[in-house]
């Protein structure tokens, strides 16, 4: 039996994926393919690799997040993501889809197309880069001569292209939208904006999906909150192990 999973995007909360990733190593999950968007995507290539879950929040704690964004001066964007580029580079130094040791797709969104585009191959870390480019705040990517924005606008959990590569399909979805909100600045308004946006994208998704991992206590955090990397994979671990057991993910499940 073929395992999968969907990992999606979400900032910060993104690095949730990795204690759900932890959890499902300890209760014996083996996963054959796996697909992301914006930090799904990175967590998905990261572990796809070869890294653990625990090595992987090693990394993320001793990286300081925005000293590898840089200003990117144009009309497109706020930042770039040259510096990223060179970290992932250097975990990952053949840039290539078929040196993952577990095949994985990432979506990207088209802006010229205005679809999303789909990569399993090829050069890797241009892909991965244009899965994470928010609009506005980041500059758009260049891949294979189109343009390219964050994946999550239009696909922010990708399970549509491995669902038929699995038996069995989990998705870990970290936007959880709580009920409580203070609208207190603009940064907390266009988050929430955003949120609710992509929120709507992931209703199909989430019906594609055999289980879904979506920790509540998530909804609490800011996408923006990188400084809490242990508290969100803490949150992603423990609702997982808490929740689930190996039997949730046995051939006679369906």
């Amino acid at each position: 039996m073929k395992l999968g999973i969907a990992l999606s995007g979400g900032g910060a909360r993104g690095i949730s994926h990795l204690g759900v990733l932890k959890a499902l190593d300890e209760l014996g999950v083996t996963l054959h393919c796996i697909s992301g968007t914006s930090t799904g995507a990175i967590v998905g290539a990261l572990y796809a690799y070869g890294l653990s879950p625990d090595k992987i929040l090693e990394i993320t704690l001793n990286m300081r997040v925005f000293r590898s964004l840089r200003p990117a001066w144009t009309w497109t964007g706020l930042l770039n993501l040259d510096g990223l580029r060179q970290v992932i580079l250097k975990l990952i130094p053949e840039n290539n889809f078929e040196t993952l040791k577990i095949p994985l797709t990432i979506a990207a969104t088209n802006l010229r197309r205005g679809k999303t585009q789909y990569f399993d191959q090829g050069e890797l870390i241009g892909p991965l880069l244009a899965s994470c480019c928010v609009p506005a705040i980041f500059d758009p990517m260049l891949v294979n001569g189109e343009v390219y924005v964050d994946g999550g606008i239009m696909d922010n959990l990708p399970s549509k292209p491995i669902r038929n590569k699995c038996y069995l399909l989990i998705g870990s979805h970290c936007n959880f939208i709580t009920d409580e909100f203070d609208a207190k600045n603009f940064r907390t308004v266009i988050e929430r904006s955003l949120l609710m946006a992509i929120s709507g994208n992931t209703v199909v998704s989430k019906s594609l999906c055999d289980i879904l991992i979506e920790p509540p206590g998530l909804g609490k955090l800011s996408t923006f909150e990188f400084s809490k990397a242990q508290l969100l994979f803490d949150i992603g671990y423990e609702y997982t192990i808490k929740n689930f057991t190996p039997g949730d993910f046995k051939v006679d499940r369906k």
